[in-house]
Parts: C-alpha cells; sequence; structure tokens
C-alpha cells in the first residue's frame, strides 16, 4: 500500500505559516515586554504568555476549542458573518500551532533583546535615530543570533504540534491531518512500517533545525572572539 504523503505537505505548509505570523508575533509583544518598567505587569504578562508551553496541549486546545469552535465567540462569529468554519479546518491547525509556538519565539527574543546593551540604544538615541530605526538597526541586528534561534525552535515546534491540533483541527485525512497526527493514525491502525515513514521525516527535519540552530550560534561566537 503506498504510503500517503499528504500530511507532509500539510504539516509543512502549517508550519510554513504559523512561523511567519509567530516570528513577528513574537517579536513584538517581546519587544514591548521589555519596555515595560512596572515588574509586577511584567511578571503577569510574561505568565500569560509562556503559558502554552507549561500547560497540557490538550488544555490549550480545549481554551482554542471554546474559544473559536462554532458556538465559541470568535468561531460563531465567522461562522455566522462570514460563512467560514474554522474548527476542524485547515486554519485550525495553524492556530494552534500559532499558539503552541508561540512562547518558544516570544523568550528566545525576549531573552536575546535583554542582553543588548542598554548603551547602545542610549547611543542611538543621542544621535536623533527614531524608536523604530533603533529597533531594527540595533536591538534587532544585535539580538538576531537569538531571533534565529527562537525561530527555527518555535518552526519545529509547529510542525510537532499534536494536542492542540488534536482537540481544534482533528484528524481530517488531506485536511488536518498533521505529520504527528498521521503517526498517531498509523499506529493506531497497526501499520507500523507507514508510521516509521512519517516517524523518519520528522526526526529529519527536527535535526536539520537543530543543526541550523547550532551552526548559527557557533559561527555567531567565532565572530565575536
Amino acid at each position: 500500500m503506498a504510503v500517503d504523503w499528504s500530511p507532509v505537505f500539510i504539516s509543512m505548509k502549517t508550519a510554513s505559516l504559523s512561523i511567519f505570523i509567530t516570528f513577528f508575533l513574537g517579536l513584538i509583544v517581546a519587544w514591548g515586554l521589555v519596555k515595560i518598567k512596572n515588574d509586577m505587569i511584567k511578571i503577569v504578562l510574561d505568565g500569560i504568555f509562556t503559558l502554552p508551553i507549561v500547560l497540557p496541549p490538550t488544555v490549550v486546545g480545549f481554551f482554542l476549542l471554546y474559544i473559536f469552535g462554532v458556538r465559541g465567540p470568535i468561531g460563531s462569529f465567522f461562522l455566522d458573518f462570514f460563512a467560514v468554519k474554522i474548527a476542524f479546518s485547515w486554519p485550525a491547525t495553524v492556530i494552534a500551532a500559532v499558539v503552541m509556538s508561540f512562547p518558544l519565539m516570544y523568550r528566545s527574543s525576549r531573552g536575546a533583546f535583554e542582553q543588548v546593551d542598554s548603551n547602545l540604544l542610549d547611543a542611538g538615541r543621542t544621535l536623533g535615530m527614531s524608536e523604530w530605526k533603533i529597533f531594527w538597526k540595533v536591538l534587532f541586528a544585535n539580538a538576531l543570533p537569538g531571533i534565529i534561534s527562537g525561530g527555527i525552535l518555535a518552526y519545529a515546534r509547529g510542525l510537532g504540534e499534536f494536542g492542540a491540533t488534536a482537540m481544534l483541527a482533528g484528524n481530517i485525512a488531506g485536511q488536518t491531518r498533521t505529520l504527528p497526527m498521521a503517526v498517531y493514525s498509523e499506529v493506531a491502525a497497526g501499520n507500523m512500517g507507514d508510521a516509521f515513514n512519517y516517524v523518519i521525516v520528522i526526526v529529519i527535519i527536527s535535526f536539520i533545525a537543530i543543526f541550523i540552530m547550532d551552526f548559527v550560534s557557533i559561527r555567531r561566537e567565532k565572530q565575536w572572539k
């Protein structure tokens, strides 16, 4: 029996779109949080933004289903006004991947931003640079290795997302069946050979992601030395 490679394409498509959203969202949120002076507000917001990676994925999926389901506030709005059902559709896989991978992008970016010498930012201000230019030319440029590492980790996390995706998007063949869902389905059906093929693909992609992250870190460290 030929292996159905649609989960590979669905996962790649989902992970690619989710990292595009997560990358910029994580940067903006991390930058905004770094600029907040009130420590208590920082702690509360950091807890909220980090929560998805601490909670069990099925719990996150439950909240997403409650929000984006046909009776949820956002899900019912899209269904009533645009005739678009979010839950158990491909966009639901993207939403689940974004929510679950966001904390990695956010925390990596925040950590990278906080390691940049504040004197460099002040120097940019004395030169008359706008805050937006300081962000891109100074802060972002110096924090780039950490940001790239966060992006790679977020991409890999989105690619391997299972629990929240199962709750919000389901396991519909050819539509929402991602690689982790495909592995689960094939094992449940006793098709260990097909499950092994999917596992190999996930392992290869994950290893490439780790390799790129380490390569960037080593190159950056050598440049500093």
